[in-house]
């Protein structure tokens, strides 16, 4: 069953922020826990290791909200060194798909609508808008406060892509932006690495050679703060392990996966969000991603036995229903989250935890 979501899709990015969250995060009601927190991420207790990641969870209103319905670990959306603006609204629409979003299938437009069906999947395009530092330092600080027992908030952050900028800059960005960050007092922080890339097409994390350097930075910055990196699919094992291993060496957690991008037109065929034709392609979650986060999260864990690696696994990716939590934890996830579920879904930690009773 599908809720009013707690992110208004009808709504710019600018009113979500100023007036949300909507639905049933605007109550104040608070989720009574029933029990002494059982599970440890990063030697921190939590209730149950299942949250919301990067995106829908915009500033401190949400965080608490987050944490008042359930939800124990909390992404605060993922800021920059500096501000940035957010795609033309609209930047959520739902996705005309029936089955799996294969690699091939995302080569082909996808119808886009306003109906938001069951099995529901979405395409969301906001380009990772950021406040002044000023102000999101602020305001996560705030948020972090919200934390009270077997409740944790990440923090994310990542560089951003500049004109002219070499490699050399766009790595320091990132090292900015963690000490930025490391200002709220969080006490996990997420490096967003499935954003775009300098001097080629992809993401971050498909580089390895800035991935690297990235991960390299960002530790000397955080010294032994727990870290968790975002990444999105790997279709090659080679690649993945190669990832894998340099993950292991400066983090501490991989989360996977963010999105798959695919082309995304109205019923007339046309470039379904408006503004710049770099946006006929965006990012799709929800139910058609799933076996795309299963998938990683399997191949993680075989290469995290086989070579003894420390780094805990996050498994990210069309988890809509509760048994979509517990195939994650099967497949090897250390903790699970949901965007797309939990939007729909404010009840969804909730009744995670009626089953683990």
């Amino acid at each position: 069953m599908l809720h009013k979501p707690y992110y208004n899709p009808s709504k710019s990015y600018e009113e979500n922020f100023k007036d949300g969250p909507f639905g049933v995060f605007a109550k104040n009601k608070k989720f009574k826990e029933s029990k002494i927190p059982e599970y440890k991420i990063f030697g921190y207790p939590v209730n149950l290791p299942f949250g919301i990641p990067a995106g829908p969870v915009l500033n401190s209103k949400f965080v608490r909200a987050a944490f008042n319905n359930g939800f124990d670990l909390v992404v605060y959306k993922t800021v920059r060194s500096d501000s940035y603006p957010c795609h033309p609204h609209p930047n959520v629409l739902h996705v005309n798909l029936k089955g799996d979003l294969t690699m091939e299938r995302a080569k082909k437009p996808l119808v886009a609508d306003k109906k938001y069906l069951e099995p529901l999947s979405i395409t969301n395009s906001f380009g990772v808008p950021s406040k002044k530092p000023a102000d999101w330092q602020k305001d996560a600080a705030r948020a972090v406060k919200y934390e009270n027992r077997g409740k944790l908030m990440i923090m994310s952050f990542m560089g951003t892509v500049k004109p002219d900028q070499s490699e050399k800059e766009f790595i320091s960005d990132f090292t900015r932006a963690a000490k930025l960050a490391l200002r709220t007092k969080a006490k996990i922080y997420e490096v967003n690495l499935s954003c775009p890339n300098i001097g080629n097409e992809g993401l971050v994390c498909y580089n390895l050679s800035v991935t690297e350097k990235v991960l390299k930075g960002i530790r000397k910055v955080l010294g032994k703060k727990p870290l968790i990196v975002k990444t999105g699919y790997f279709q090659e094992d080679r690649e993945l392990k190669k990832f894998a291993l340099i993950v292991n060496k400066y983090a501490d957690a991989i989360a996977a996966i963010n999105t798959i991008a695919a082309p995304v037109v109205d019923n007339k065929g046309q470039q379904a969000l408006p503004g710049s034709p770099v946006r006929l392609k965006s990012g799709i979650c929800g139910a058609a991603i799933k076996w795309a986060g299963i998938d990683m999260v399997k191949r993680l864990s075989k290469i995290k036995k086989a070579n003894n690696y420390k780094f805990a696994i996050f498994g990210v990716g069309g988890v809509m229903k509760v048994k979509d939590y517990f195939e994650y934890r099967e497949a090897g996830a250390d903790v699970v989250m949901s965007a797309t579920g939990s939007m729909w879904n404010p009840y969804l930690a909730q009744e995670i935890k009626k089953h683990e009773r």
